[in-house]
């Protein structure tokens, strides 16, 4: 099980692990999204209220009793920007542990996209394409360079959907991001784009995309335009947006877009995977090397 405390909503993955011959196949079998919105307190704040408190501990105490109803024999708990920039983040973890029993680890941006884009098969991506992944979360962007299968750098930025919505986010943060995207991917030719993230999942299924598939820079600005007809009601009500969905997907688009703007990348592929998938993969590493051959 791995669950992913973020800065929009907190997250559980439940997987069964088959092997297949040398390989192994995850099979999700349990997936559980809370929209409790940690970056609203931390990012305007500089603190998690008592409350955001109490949701967040109510929250890993329900994740709890379903890993045990469902035999999870290990777990992963990873928190990211916003609970990782509060000043009461060491209380707050302490709290949940306290009441629940389950340790939260607080890992860096780079850890966070280290652990995204191990859950992407890199035997799946074309061995000599060059990818930017761009994984677009409520706090942070994580963006990483595969070329040749190989991961070759990666970098977290204080971009985000939830930080956006806060008006948080300054102009020197945009310009340090074209910056690292140019410096990059300028002697690596022609890049393709890789998308993780709610957002970008939910762009490609209202554009009728599988798992897998590519969406065009030219089809995320229509669709995005269409979204931004409405007012927040009717993006719930008319267009299906979940409500803590409806008032952030304007502002991942932006992020979205522009990586795929400064990489010249006109296509982002969306395999629909992201932290927890990361996550599942490194516990069944872990589970392999302590209890197999």
């Amino acid at each position: 099980a791995a669950i992913d405390i973020g800065s929009n909503a907190v997250r559980m993955l439940i997987c069964y692990v088959f092997p297949s011959g040398d390989e192994y196949v995850f099979q999700k079998n349990s997936y559980l999204r809370l929209p409790i919105r940690l970056g609203e307190d931390s990012f305007k704040k500089g603190i998690i209220s008592n409350e955001k408190i109490s949701l967040l501990t109510n929250a890993i105490l329900s994740f709890k009793y379903i890993m045990k109803v469902h035999g999870v024999k290990d777990y992963k708990i990873y928190a990211t920007s916003a609970l990782r920039e509060s000043r009461n983040s060491k209380e707050v973890i302490s709290i949940v542990k306290k009441n629940t029993d389950l340790k939260i680890e607080l890992i860096t941006g780079l850890k966070e996209a280290n652990t995204i884009s191990k859950g992407n098969s890199l035997e799946k991506i074309e061995f000599n394409k060059t990818f930017l992944y761009v994984d677009v979360g409520g706090g942070s962007t994580e963006l990483t360079i595969i070329s040749d299968g190989e991961k070759q750098t990666s970098k977290s930025f204080s971009i985000g959907s939830v930080r956006l919505l806060e008006g948080k986010v300054q102009k020197s943060y945009w310009n340090v991001m074209h910056d690292w995207i140019n410096d990059s991917t300028r002697s690596l030719g022609q890049i393709k784009a890789i998308g993780s993230g709610g957002n970008i999942n939910k762009i490609a299924s209202m554009l009728g995309k599988y798992k897998g598939e590519s969406v065009s820079r030219t089809a995320i600005k229509k669709i995005i335009k269409k979204i931004n007809t409405k007012d927040i009601q009717d993006r719930i009500t008319v267009l299906g947006l979940r409500p803590d969905r409806a008032d952030v997907i304007i502002h991942a688009s932006k992020i979205y877009l522009n990586c795929m703007k400064w990489a010249a990348a006109k296509k982002i592929i969306v395999p629909q995977s992201g932290l927890a998938d990361g996550m599942v993969s490194q516990l069944y590493d872990h589970y392999k090397s302590n209890n197999i051959g």
